[in-house]
């Protein structure tokens, strides 16, 4: 039985876009390819939940999807399969119409069943590898992608160049094939001609009649800025070839962000560990940090304490769709020496001494 979408993100069927997102990217994150090399299951699991998120991500896709549910349980759309795969079976562009089928079973009908027509390629996922900054300020990547087009020597048919596919003659065309049961007339993709309804008598050597051959694509994607790890960019029909001259499916490239040596993402927000002294928490202090567009000053009030954190607005990552920037937060990290000259003992010890009944009077 294929697994349901939602049981794949771990997301409750009334969940709202904002949970399913963060869903995605947490099982992005942790099943990426990049984060577990040579780990097939792993793989697998990457594919599945971002085929699920392909779906339930968008309003119009999840809608069909959840209608799709409720007649056919969890046996209808699968996790396995692209959105516009599971449309086919319910009767889109090309696929059985599984509602007219049955109804033919009841009354007998024939002749409205029709060979499989036009059918969307698969789509494909490329996984990219980028460095931190060129995440946070958007870049433009080549990359070769191999999928599958139309063959030019027979133009998509599969049949030799000169020849046609002919109609099936055990389903005369229709791409399906009726048996009679008693009162019932049940209606199958025929066999002979794997529901399409056409014979390749004489396939075409380039492709061997399947009317695709594989190639290596270069293309040149423009990552926006403010992607992270398990963000996709569509790359509109880059995919597989159709079939049956239907359009091909679109490419999706995955980010895989690498960590940076002192900068964390959260989501829009960008977190800095500042190593201080004691004596700059105490008094107080204007130190310049490092932010993703330059250096800037951060003021540290007097009496701040080791851990604490503090805000700059509009300085962290830019989110997606020119929505503005997220902030930047620094959390404050006391810094022991190790090693002190005898005057830097005593001027601490002084200081010990002024101190220690103040800090420990809730204590006693």
């Amino acid at each position: 039985m294929a697994r349901d979408f939602y049981e794949v993100l771990g997301v409750a069927k009334d969940a709202n876009q904002e949970d399913i997102k963060k869903a995605y990217r947490k099982l992005a994150r942790k099943y990426h390819p990049d984060a577990n090399a040579g780990d097939k299951a792993a793989e697998e699991t990457f594919k599945e939940v971002s085929q699920a998120y392909e779906v339930l991500g968008d309003d119009k896709k999840r809608a069909d999807y959840d209608r799709g549910v409720r007649y056919f349980g969890n046996g209808g759309p699968s996790a396995g399969q692209g959105y516009e795969q599971w449309q086919n079976y319910g009767g889109g562009e090309g696929g059985f119409d599984i509602f007219g089928d049955i109804f033919d079973m009841f009354t007998g009908g024939g002749g409205r069943t029709r060979a499989r027509g036009p059918e969307r390629g698969r789509d494909t996922y490329y996984n990219l590898r980028m460095t931190f900054d060129d995440a946070v300020k958007g870049t433009a990547v080549k990359i070769g992608v191999t999928h599958e087009v139309d063959c030019k020597a027979c133009g998509g048919s599969g049949a030799k160049a000169g020849t046609s596919p002919e109609a099936c003659t055990l389903c005369g065309g229709r791409g399906v094939v009726s048996q009679t049961q008693g009162f019932f007339s049940i209606q199958q993709p025929c066999r002979n001609c794997a529901g399409t309804g056409r014979i390749i008598k004489e396939p075409c050597p380039d492709c061997r009649g399947t009317g695709r051959i594989g190639v290596t694509e270069h293309l040149t994607v423009k990552i926006p800025a403010g992607v992270e790890t398990g963000s996709t960019i569509r790359v509109k029909s880059k995919g597989e070839a159709g079939f049956r001259g239907g359009p091909s499916g679109d490419l999706y490239v995955v980010t895989q962000v690498a960590p940076h040596k002192y900068f964390q993402r959260d989501g829009a927000n960008i977190w800095l560990n500042l190593p201080v002294t004691y004596p700059e928490l105490t008094l107080g202090a204007k130190i310049k940090v490092p932010a993703l567009t330059g250096s800037v000053t951060l003021k540290v009030p007097p009496g701040s304490q080791s851990d604490q954190v503090l805000r700059i607005g509009g300085k962290g990552a830019p989110r997606l769709k020119g929505l503005g920037r997220g902030d930047m937060f620094v959390r404050l990290k006391v810094v022991v020496p190790s090693k002190l000259s005898a005057e830097e003992k005593e001027l601490l010890t002084r200081l010990e001494k002024a101190v220690k009944e103040d800090v420990r009077r809730g204590l006693s």
